[in-house]
């Protein structure tokens, strides 16, 4: 681990660094001012929770309880390693009056298990499964920075951003899926001063990998000849076939997007407009491109006259649009990694992208749930979408809409300028 993403190096002084910490705090929240010995990761991250609205007085709120959080969860695909959790972390949370917690993509806790009278204590902050902890709900907190920057991160005292959360140290690291690379969420190690060291942050990314190594071995195997493309999310699409992984350049995601959603094939010339917006493209550009993916794949998969792929191709595109299509608007929010391919400009993928987002948040309007119009609001796709916002300000209780409102009167002044 390098220091950036460490907290306190070994052998600093954890009640020095406390006070430096809370100095610095305090000059960020007055002034907008950061001051050392604020990381530059800490630093990003409350700038990031103040343009959130993150009240630094406020506490995360709880999103799912009971019966659906426990149909959440059981549903949840980490679920499956939560035996394996406990089993590496479960005595060494015990021992260190340490708490262990994991949550989804979203930040949002599934489980915080460990210690009795430290899970009280974390209660006082609702650091409770169900609880929303997202970096843009919760402000600066390892497993919601964690999932925000989609890498392992420690974080120490007063570099929570919200003030009840500063007696606490913890350390999250992100678990993906290791078929796709879909992040799932993160699994942390939360507690006292006792973690303020370089060790924690190495274990729970341990941790983290050896969930993923469980996960690829408890995956049924792939059907012969099956072949999946993701490209939600991701500018650069990833091809998993025949046990192969093969990342795919920005044009060869736009080519197999396009090939997978019309598997009856397309001509030439439908790709060329499909793909350009530079009318001025000629037929030999698109040829080579095709030369090269073809290599690329390796034989019989791309099939000419018409262009297409040789079988079926499972897209997690596509698995969003039938979760939807059969009114399951949970499970495709929960599939929803992100807009297809956020940075491509060909023609007909910007209309696919605009097309599977636009049905998505109009079921989500619909539906009214404030857990999932909060996991669309606090993403990066969701974080500039006011009618989003004007619909979760008014599923929210009352008690919870101050931030919300905040946001919804910044949008509406900036889209009104």
């Amino acid at each position: 681990m390098t220091d950036a993403w460490v907290a306190l190096e070994a052998g600093a002084d954890p009640a020095k660094r406390r006070g430096a910490l809370c100095s610095a705090y305090e000059s960020f929240a007055t002034a907008g001012r950061v001051e050392r010995p604020v990381r530059d990761v800490v630093a990003d991250s409350w700038r990031r929770s103040a343009r959130a609205h993150v009240s630094p007085e406020g506490m995360a709120s709880i999103d799912l309880s009971d019966d659906a959080l426990a149909g959440y969860r059981d549903g949840h695909p980490l679920a499956r390693v939560m035996p394996l959790f406990r089993e590496l972390v479960g005595a060494y949370a015990m021992d260190g009056e340490h708490l262990v917690a994991v949550c989804d993509a979203h930040g949002r806790l599934l489980w915080v298990e460990g210690h009795t009278a430290s899970r009280r204590q974390a209660g006082l902050m609702n650091f409770v499964p169900g609880a929303r902890w997202a970096e843009a709900a919760a402000g600066t907190n390892a497993p919601g920075t964690a999932v925000a920057l989609d890498r392992p991160v420690q974080v120490f005292a007063a570099e929570h951003f919200q003030r009840p959360v500063h007696a606490w140290t913890c350390a999250a690291a992100p678990v993906h899926d290791p078929r796709t690379g879909r992040l799932l969420g993160a699994v942390d190690i939360t507690g006292g001063d006792r973690l303020a060291h370089p060790h924690s942050l190495a274990f729970v990314t341990a941790v983290a990998r050896a969930a993923e190594a469980q996960l690829a071995l408890l995956a049924p195997p792939p059907a012969a000849g099956s072949v999946q493309l993701s490209a939600l999310g991701r500018d650069e699409a990833l091809l998993v076939t025949e046990g192969r992984k093969i990342s795919l350049g920005r044009r060869h995601s736009e080519i197999l997007t396009l090939l997978a959603r019309h598997p009856e094939g397309v001509t030439g010339d439908e790709l060329l407009v499909d793909l350009y917006e530079d009318e001025s493209v000629t037929p030999v550009t698109l040829r080579a491109e095709l030369s090269r993916l073809r290599a690329l794949l390796g034989p019989g998969l791309l099939l000419s006259r018409p262009y297409r792929l040789a079988g079926r191709v499972d897209t997690d595109f596509d698995a969003v649009a039938r979760r939807l299509a059969s009114g399951a608007v949970t499970s495709a929010m929960s599939a929803y990694a992100g807009p297809l391919l956020p940075g491509s400009r060909a023609p007909a993928v910007v209309r696919l992208r605009r097309r599977l987002a636009g049905q998505l948040r109009a079921a989500l309007i619909a539906r009214g749930d404030p857990g999932l119009l909060a996991d669309w609001a606090y993403s990066p796709w969701g974080e500039d979408d006011l009618p989003l916002w004007q619909a979760l300000a008014a599923a929210l209780p009352a008690r919870q809409r101050p931030p919300v409102l905040a946001r919804v009167r910044e949008l509406d002044a900036w889209q009104g300028a």
